[in-house]
């Protein structure tokens, strides 16, 4: 069964910085209109996480709520449409009237990983259309520099150049992308790009949330796999996916030192055309959490319990022997 990550290494807490707020009431004085963001509800949605929420008011985003089980289209005034955590598949006619959305010029950001029930078969149908297609199960990697916190489902995948994604590369940050849904991308068009990708030596369990083993098994799935991707469709429309339900979540976004958040905001302002606030953001410095990939811990366990004991034993050893020596040379 797939748990929370055991643990990981603590640094101090340092107190929060102002002036992201001062920035913030300064722009929302200045300007004369802000983005509307809807929100898709009707399928069992997660509420926005707190870092999340209170980062899009932050840089004054102003946020409503919609469905489209009594709507004829999105609303005309939606700059982006978000659809973030669904539980539920969405219906072949509100699929139709994404597909309408976007390739009519509109925006979409989803967040959307795979649920106990398995595959949002409608939901990832929007991507067919595009040469994406999403894998049964849930990928776990077999690369130990590929996850974090001994749990081969928490991804740490590799980061793609783009306009969303240079920023977190040129600081060495890590995107952390736990429980993904894994895509395939057949596209050969250039209109999808893959930001976030696992290693050749990731697979995706059938099994999902049910596996019990992280070893591959006669029918999962090979990867390598893309777990979020950009589109460009008709009209100047554009999709931003990311096939994580769970990873702007705070305790991954504390896991990640913000680049989590960060990689989601950039994608939502690429959207709505805030270009300029695509960077890495102005910390809390609140984060408490050093994030290491499998490999370096285990390298880190072995020089800890294995290298630096043998080493003092050593000198120890020296020490004595010299010690001796020197007590039985005649005088």
């Amino acid at each position: 069964m797939i748990s929370v990550p055991p643990n990981c290494i603590r640094l101090p807490a340092v107190p929060k910085y102002g002036e992201g707020a001062i920035t913030s009431a300064i722009d929302y004085v200045t300007s004369e209109e802000h983005p509307q963001l809807y929100l898709l509800e009707g399928h069992g949605e997660a509420e926005l996480s707190k870092v999340f929420s209170e980062q899009i008011e932050k840089e004054n985003i102003e946020t409503a709520t919609f469905s489209l089980l009594n709507e004829d289209a999105v609303p005309e005034e939606a700059d982006c449409v978000l659809i973030y955590a669904p539980t539920s598949d969405i219906s072949e006619e509100e699929a139709d009237l994404l597909s309408e959305y976007v390739n009519g010029g509109g925006k979409l950001m989803v967040l959307a990983g795979p649920t106990e029930d398995g595959t949002l078969e409608n939901l990832y149908g929007l991507l067919e259309e595009y040469g994406v297609e999403a894998a049964e199960g849930v990928v776990v990697e077999g690369d130990r520099g590929h996850y974090a916190f001994q749990a081969p489902y928490v991804l740490l995948p590799d980061i793609a150049s783009s306009e969303i994604t240079d920023p977190l590369i040129e600081e060495n940050y890590y995107a952390i992308i736990p429980i993904a849904q894994g895509m395939t991308v057949t596209d050969t068009s250039g209109a999808v790009t893959k930001l976030l990708t696992t290693s050749d030596s990731s697979f995706s369990k059938i099994d999902g949330y049910s596996l019990s083993t992280y070893e591959k098994e006669e029918n999962d799935v090979d990867g390598p796999f893309a777990v979020a991707v950009s589109i460009d469709c008709e009209n100047e429309g554009k999709i931003i996916w990311f096939s994580s339900s769970n990873f702007l979540e705070e305790m991954y976004n504390s896991y990640s030192s913000g680049a989590n958040l960060d990689l989601g905001m950039n994608a939502l302002s690429s959207l709505i055309g805030e270009n300029e606030a695509v960077a890495i953001r102005s910390k809390s410095l609140s984060y408490n959490y050093l994030t290491i990939n499998e490999s370096t811990a285990s390298f880190l366990k072995i020089i800890m319990i294995g290298a630096f004991p043998l080493a003092f034993l050593g000198i120890g050893m020296i020490v004595i022997i010299s010690r001796r020596r020197r007590q039985n040379e005649p005088v």
